[in-house]
């Protein structure tokens, strides 16, 4: 195959260029990384009162709340109490004393999850925080709520196993949802597998997470996902955000059958500009399957071009985090190929610099 925008994806000299920091690293450590947090988390001193409230609230933004997402998407099918993400400053009027509030900030100083923290705090919740440091593990530690803190060094997107293998393994010990032990084992095993498929060792010929970057390249992105890999099209979105320093938006079957697929018509310059990349899983319902396959007619009708990513595993925690590493893969090689380091996010800490001169209301 040809070089993609002039530049190889097999030449170990770009990955040195444009990725100081290190972000291939962590990409390569994630199959580990999920093992060693549910590890550290079943041995984390869980308080066994929690198991008496009916709802889990979980506070974050970003990287930080994506594990929440992931989480409750899992337990959606089993859980016998509703799991919700709090994205924001406000904490919902429900919070009372059958609340589990979980804080999560990888770096603890996360201004909307530490205002809305601070507000449980005059609660009768019961609360437990998930960080590294910062602020929110300073309130914490002062408050005597529960901190499960760790230590990997990483973007906060970087340190994904970090927000979901814990949230994931508090739900299974307070009996919310069943026992997850043998699908963590297949799910790190699916990750290596994977992993070892689509690393920037294997050639563009035998590389689909390079091919695909290479179909994304100086396209718009639209990720579409259903189900249990709703929440994974959230955060192929997001990575193609961060890492790629790109455009890219997700929908969710079957509601965009209802009115995503009637707007493919106009702007009529853009067809040839989207890729629309449907993530499915084998374990989707019958009729959400039919909704992908009809849904590829109608882009093909509307000569959009398309590309399925299908999950691996057996368990469904294996089809989600397959689907997550894939997609982590490809944002990574797609800001190889735009020529741009995967790490900073200029225009976020430009933000929060903005913010930082105004510490008025929030």
């Amino acid at each position: 195959m040809k070089p993609i925008g002039n530049l190889s994806l097999d030449d170990p000299q770009v990955f040195k260029q444009y990725d100081p920091e290190g972000m291939l690293t962590h990409l390569h450590e994630m199959p580990l990384l999920c093992q060693r947090a549910w590890q550290m988390a079943m041995k984390f001193d869980l308080p066994q009162d929690y198991a008496s409230v009916d709802k889990v609230l979980i506070l974050g933004m970003g990287g930080s709340a994506i594990g929440g997402d992931l989480a409750a998407s899992l337990a959606l099918s089993e859980a016998r109490l509703p799991i919700i993400v709090c994205r924001g400053y406000e904490l919902p009027a429900f919070t009372d004393t059958k609340t589990l509030v979980i804080a999560s900030s990888y770096s603890g100083n996360t201004e909307e999850t530490l205002a809305s923290f601070e507000q449980a705090l005059k609660t009768e919740a019961k609360k437990l925080v998930i960080t590294t440091g910062g602020k929110l593990k300073a309130i914490a530690e002062k408050r005597n709520v529960p901190i499960f803190s760790f230590d990997y060094e990483a973007k906060p997107r970087a340190a994904l196993p970090f927000s979901f293998m814990p949230i994931l393994c508090f739900l299974q010990r307070l009996g919310f949802i069943s026992d997850k032990s043998q699908d963590i084992t297949e799910t790190v095993a699916v990750l290596q597998k994977l992993s070892s498929e689509i690393t920037e060792d294997i050639s563009l010929p035998q590389n689909p997470a390079k091919q695909l970057a290479g179909r994304l390249y100086n396209h718009l992105p639209v990720i579409y996902g259903a189900g249990i890999v709703s929440e994974v099209a959230r955060r192929w979105k997001t990575q193609l955000n961060e890492n790629s320093k790109a455009w890219a938006f997700h929908e969710v079957f079957p509601e965009l059958n209802h009115n995503a697929v009637v707007g493919y018509q106009f702007p009529a310059e853009l067809a040839n500009q989207i890729v629309v990349v449907l993530l499915r899983s084998a374990l989707l319902p019958k009729r959400i399957q039919l909704r992908y396959r009809v849904t590829c007619q109608l882009l093909e009708q509307a000569r959009v071009t398309y590309q399925i990513v299908e999950g691996s595993g057996r368990s469904l925690l294996s089809q989600i985090m397959s689907l997550v590493l894939f997609g982590d893969y490809v944002s990574y090689y797609l800001a190889m190929l735009y020529r741009i380091d995967p790490s900073p996010v200029k225009a976020i800490d430009f933000l929060k610099e903005q913010l930082a001169r105004d510490k008025g209301d929030q």
